[in-house]
Protein backbone atom coordinates (compact mmCIF):
# COMPACT_ATOMS: atom_id res chain seq x y z
CA UNK A 1 0.00 0.00 0.00
CA UNK A 2 2.92 2.34 0.86
CA UNK A 3 4.26 1.70 -3.08
CA UNK A 4 1.03 2.80 -4.30
CA UNK A 5 0.81 5.98 -2.25
CA UNK A 6 4.57 6.85 -3.12
CA UNK A 7 3.06 6.26 -7.12
CA UNK A 8 0.32 8.58 -6.35
CA UNK A 9 2.39 11.25 -5.19
CA UNK A 10 5.23 10.85 -7.91
CA UNK A 11 2.29 11.20 -10.54
CA UNK A 12 0.77 14.32 -8.16
CA UNK A 13 3.82 16.59 -8.95
CA UNK A 14 4.77 15.13 -12.61
CA UNK A 15 1.00 16.59 -13.24
CA UNK A 16 1.24 19.91 -11.20
CA UNK A 17 4.98 20.45 -12.91
CA UNK A 18 3.72 19.80 -16.41
CA UNK A 19 0.76 21.62 -16.29
CA UNK A 20 3.21 24.63 -14.83
CA UNK A 21 5.87 23.86 -17.68
CA UNK A 22 2.66 23.94 -20.33
CA UNK A 23 1.57 27.66 -19.19
CA UNK A 24 5.43 28.63 -18.71
CA UNK A 25 5.60 28.05 -22.64
CA UNK A 26 2.46 29.45 -23.54
CA UNK A 27 4.06 32.78 -21.61
CA UNK A 28 6.50 32.81 -23.81
CA UNK A 29 8.68 31.77 -20.92
CA UNK A 30 10.50 28.63 -22.15
CA UNK A 31 10.77 27.50 -25.72
CA UNK A 32 8.31 24.51 -27.73
CA UNK A 33 10.22 21.09 -27.12
CA UNK A 34 8.86 20.40 -29.83
CA UNK A 35 9.24 23.58 -32.54
CA UNK A 36 12.27 24.83 -30.42
CA UNK A 37 10.49 28.22 -30.84
CA UNK A 38 9.40 30.61 -28.67
CA UNK A 39 5.47 31.38 -28.50
CA UNK A 40 3.26 32.42 -26.87
CA UNK A 41 -0.67 32.55 -26.18
CA UNK A 42 -1.65 34.18 -23.57
CA UNK A 43 -5.60 32.67 -23.43
CA UNK A 44 -3.99 29.07 -23.20
CA UNK A 45 -1.45 30.14 -20.22
CA UNK A 46 -4.39 31.22 -18.24
CA UNK A 47 -6.45 28.02 -18.91
CA UNK A 48 -3.19 26.12 -17.71
CA UNK A 49 -3.18 28.42 -14.61
CA UNK A 50 -7.00 27.51 -13.62
CA UNK A 51 -6.43 24.11 -14.42
CA UNK A 52 -4.18 23.76 -11.68
CA UNK A 53 -6.33 26.43 -9.70
CA UNK A 54 -8.76 23.92 -10.54
CA UNK A 55 -6.54 21.07 -8.81
CA UNK A 56 -5.94 22.74 -5.92
CA UNK A 57 -9.51 23.52 -4.84
CA UNK A 58 -10.85 19.90 -5.28
CA UNK A 59 -7.78 18.02 -3.31
CA UNK A 60 -8.03 20.85 -0.90
CA UNK A 61 -7.96 18.98 2.71
CA UNK A 62 -6.39 15.45 0.86
CA UNK A 63 -2.66 17.01 0.43
CA UNK A 64 0.06 16.39 2.46
CA UNK A 65 2.37 19.42 3.38
CA UNK A 66 4.61 18.62 0.37
CA UNK A 67 1.56 18.31 -2.29
CA UNK A 68 0.09 21.69 -0.49
CA UNK A 69 3.61 23.65 -0.93
CA UNK A 70 4.08 22.39 -4.22
CA UNK A 71 0.51 23.44 -5.64
CA UNK A 72 0.73 26.83 -3.88
CA UNK A 73 4.35 27.78 -4.78
CA UNK A 74 3.41 26.60 -8.59
CA UNK A 75 0.26 28.72 -8.81
CA UNK A 76 2.24 31.99 -7.03
CA UNK A 77 4.84 31.53 -9.71
CA UNK A 78 2.54 31.32 -12.47
CA UNK A 79 0.38 34.30 -11.95
CA UNK A 80 3.18 36.65 -11.36
CA UNK A 81 4.59 35.58 -14.74
CA UNK A 82 1.41 36.31 -16.49
CA UNK A 83 0.79 39.64 -14.47
CA UNK A 84 4.21 39.98 -16.25
CA UNK A 85 3.60 39.36 -19.64
CA UNK A 86 -0.04 40.99 -19.37
CA UNK A 87 1.30 44.02 -18.71
CA UNK A 88 4.19 43.49 -22.00
CA UNK A 89 1.10 43.39 -24.35
CA UNK A 90 0.11 41.32 -27.21
CA UNK A 91 3.79 41.72 -28.98
CA UNK A 92 6.52 39.69 -27.16
CA UNK A 93 9.55 41.20 -26.73
CA UNK A 94 11.44 40.76 -30.11
CA UNK A 95 15.22 38.80 -29.57
CA UNK A 96 17.64 40.14 -32.25
CA UNK A 97 18.12 37.39 -34.61
CA UNK A 98 21.73 35.66 -35.12
CA UNK A 99 21.18 35.39 -38.98
CA UNK A 100 22.32 38.92 -39.49
CA UNK A 101 25.64 37.98 -37.79
CA UNK A 102 26.28 34.92 -40.05
CA UNK A 103 26.65 36.56 -43.19
CA UNK A 104 28.79 39.51 -41.31
CA UNK A 105 31.30 36.73 -40.59
CA UNK A 106 31.76 35.14 -44.25
CA UNK A 107 32.84 38.22 -45.69
CA UNK A 108 35.37 38.58 -42.65
CA UNK A 109 36.50 35.34 -43.67
CA UNK A 110 36.03 35.93 -47.60
CA UNK A 111 38.75 38.88 -46.83
CA UNK A 112 41.70 36.87 -44.70
CA UNK A 113 41.60 34.27 -47.28
CA UNK A 114 41.95 38.01 -50.26
CA UNK A 115 44.25 39.26 -47.64
CA UNK A 116 46.04 35.74 -47.51
CA UNK A 117 46.20 35.79 -51.08
CA UNK A 118 47.80 39.37 -51.29
CA UNK A 119 50.61 38.46 -49.05
CA UNK A 120 52.09 35.48 -51.07
CA UNK A 121 52.12 37.52 -54.02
Amino acid sequence: MNDSADKYDIQFFQLVLSLQMAAMQQMGKVASPISGKIERDLDQAKSSIDLIEMIQKKTEGNLNEDEKKLIDHVLYELRMNYVEEVKKGDKPEEKPAEEPQQPTQEPAESQSRDTGQNEKS
